[in-house]
């Protein structure tokens, strides 16, 4: 079986306890469900972003937005395949969690997770199959060589290896987030298949990140502090083989990743008090709002206030009348109050 070396410094110590912090708030934070799915959306789309830009996709984040939603772009079909790929990927690791909490990891899944990863990418004998030839990791941006695999004839052992550590009782006197990190960077580091293995093991991280509890309403995404300096990743990455196989400098940077990104999140959060205010107004009843109204009290929360030249904006094709009559029943809950009385006039929060 598999036994990671690594020590728990000071910066690890630090890095879990911020993500602690902000876990707790964000996992017990009340949100409006608007705010609920606009959340997980918007880790839906950055983590199919920037998972497949760090490996050379070429879409833009509002581009890669677009295919998710369906839409048509002016791209590179296989651009446009990663990220519907990925996408799918996502979502099975998603539904995976939430239908069976107990699900077992092995090869057949690491298998499954590859296939989807590079469906209409790969031919079929290198989808989901081992490879079957000596590699080396480069960084796609600057060529430069990170590191070399194993031979491919060691492949299937260590997958084992790690995956046994991943299930063994041992494992769970390591950390959630440790353990998440040192499942991406082995895997990363035997490289099983020609491609699409970055993707891969970060997708199974992230899944073992869920079944440890650690899943925090799904609203976070690793991949944008990866991609954001990914020379900073692969020097990460190449820290381990340059220290002996330890893992403590990518644990390092690996928790320190996942505590500035959910310390976003928190922000975010801590800025949408509209829930607890709406109760508080209403004596603890729920209120029922419409897409459109709380479309407007997100847009007023960002901006500061609402004016009448920017309904047209906000609601393409919605009448003037119908978004004011939007408005005035959020003015007489109390939600919002209006300012002056022209058609310059502004709605702010109460």
């Amino acid at each position: 079986m598999y036994n990671p070396k690594f020590s728990i410094t000071n910066k690890i110590l630090r890095n879990i306890g911020a993500i602690e912090a902000s876990k707790e708030i964000i996992d017990h934070a009340p949100l409006l469900p608007y705010y609920e799915k606009e959340f997980r959306k918007d880790a839906l789309i950055r983590s199919v972003h920037y998972g497949t830009h760090i490996e050379g996709n070429e879409l833009n984040l509002n581009q890669a937005e677009k295919v998710i939603e369906g839409q048509d772009v002016a791209a590179r079909d296989r651009d446009i395949q990663e990220v519907m790929n990925y996408r799918r990927v996502i979502d099975y690791i998603d539904e995976s969690q939430i239908e069976n909490s107990k699900l077992q990891i092995d090869e057949g899944f690491v298998r499954r997770l590859h296939k989807m990863t590079v469906e209409e990418i790969l031919i079929d004998s290198q989808s989901g199959v081992y490879r079957k030839a000596q590699v080396v990791i480069k960084n796609s941006r600057t060529g430069e060589v990170s590191f070399r695999p194993p031979p491919f004839d060691q492949i299937s052992e260590q997958v084992k290896a790690l995956l046994g550590f991943v299930s063994s009782p041992d494992s769970k006197e390591v950390h959630p987030v440790l353990k998440s990190g040192i499942v991406h960077y082995e895997l990363v580091r035997i490289h099983p298949f020609v491609d699409g293995n970055g993707r891969v093991a970060r997708a199974l991280s992230t899944l073992i990140l869920y079944q440890e509890g650690y899943d925090i309403r799904r609203f976070f995404s690793l991949e944008e502090y990866f991609d954001s300096d990914s020379k900073e990743y692969y020097e990460a990455l190449q820290s381990v083989p340059k220290n002996n196989e330890d893992l403590t400098a990518w644990l390092e940077y690996f928790s320190l990743g996942l505590s500035i990104e959910l310390s976003k999140i928190k922000e975010k959060i801590e800025g949408i008090s509209v829930d607890v205010h709406l109760k508080q107004k209403l004596g603890g009843k729920p209120l029922m709002l419409s897409d459109r109204q709380l479309k407007i009290i997100e847009y007023i929360q960002k901006t500061g206030y609402l004016q009448n030249q920017a309904f047209e904006s906000l609601f393409p094709m919605v009448s003037e009348d119908t978004i004011l009559n939007e408005l005035k029943s959020l003015l007489q809950n109390k939600i919002i109050r209006k300012q002056g009385k022209t058609k310059a006039s502004r709605y702010i929060m109460k």
